[in-house]
């Protein structure tokens, strides 16, 4: 049987969420942040959307207002070898596989931190029975960019980056399943020497016959970069170099800039892919095959164009060809 629909909101709840709509087009922000908390401690969420606001009942976890509520540990001494960081926006099953994969695949001291926007599909929810002693949950009320919302790829990449407090930090889509331990050989690749400050499971070298316009698969070994499904990198240099790149509002080609940042910010650094078959495999990729083509395109492009306006021709950053 399909579950009851949600009670509507009483009167005095939409009220204030009107009133609150009323102070932030008057840019009160003040008195509209109170508005929410207020319409929160009656047991209702609000949030903006293209109609005006958007009201639903409140969840058995906190959920922030916007990105500035995750923790900012940036100059903190790290406290353990690595942490998994994943973005939800959405896709509830995806979110329950690429959970269970991780907690089945990775040794217990890795911590898994996610970051759920906007409880979209109740995607949140399955969030939220996954926490416990190694997985971290936080809970935003907006919505992704790539879903009308106003939080960035790079936003959200950024705030799990300063949250964390691990010598590594990963990255790992929801696309990404575990079949195996694919993590703790990306993790060896960089302790084992002091050069190489990221690895992945998938990595790519610049074509430079194409004038830096392509790039092509490439690994096991040394690479230029690699790509986001599933990379570790060392949480001091990528906090030092900033990355991902703030402008950068969706994932697509933001990898490869990060990359490039990771290894300029160390002189004679190194990027590697340990392994050809690590045990992973990618389910459907939602961020490229459910999201609107034009933003899609649009933001892809646009990060393509800020690579090249950065880095092309700066050989010294590639790895060394044949």
């Amino acid at each position: 049987m399909p579950e009851p629909a949600a009670p509507p909101p009483p009167s005095e709840v939409v009220a204030l969420a009107t009133a609150r709509s009323e102070a932030r087009a008057a840019r009160e922000f003040a008195e509209a942040d109170r508005l929410r908390d207020e319409i929160a401690a009656a047991g209702w969420l609000v949030t903006d959307g293209p109609d005006g606001p958007v009201l639903a009942p409140r969840p058995p976890y906190d959920v922030l207002a916007d990105l500035r509520g995750l923790p900012d540990r940036s100059p903190a001494a790290e406290t353990h070898r690595a942490t998994v960081s994943v973005v939800v926006d959405g896709w509830p099953d995806d979110v329950r596989t690429c959970l269970d994969a991780l907690l089945a695949h990775t040794d217990d001291d890795v911590v898994v931190q996610v970051l759920d926007l906007g409880n979209v599909d109740g995607a949140g929810d399955v969030l939220h029975g996954f926490a416990g002693p190694r997985v971290s949950e936080w809970h935003v009320a907006g919505a992704a960019a790539w879903r009308g919302g106003s939080i960035g790829w790079a936003d959200a990449r950024r705030s799990l980056l300063r949250a964390d407090t691990a010598r590594l930090h990963v990255w790992c889509d929801l696309s990404t399943v575990l079949t195996g331990d694919a993590v703790t050989p990306l993790l060896d690749a960089i302790d084992a020497s002091g050069e190489v400050v990221a690895s992945g499971w998938r990595g790519v070298d610049v074509d430079v016959s194409d004038e830096w316009r392509t790039f092509v698969d490439a690994g096991p070994g040394e690479v230029d970069a690699v790509l986001g499904y599933l990379m570790a990198m060392r949480r001091t240099v990528a906090l030092a170099a900033g990355v991902p790149h703030p402008k950068a509002r969706f994932y697509r080609n933001a990898d490869m800039e990060t990359c490039f940042a990771l290894r300029a910010a160390v002189a004679g650094s190194r990027i590697v892919v340990p392994d050809a078959d690590l045990p992973v495999r990618q389910d459907r990729h939602r961020g490229y095959h459910d999201t609107d083509p034009d933003y899609r395109d649009r933001e892809s492009a646009k990060t393509y164009q800020r690579f090249l306006h950065t880095y092309r021709g700066r050989t010294d950053l590639l790895a060394p060809r044949a």
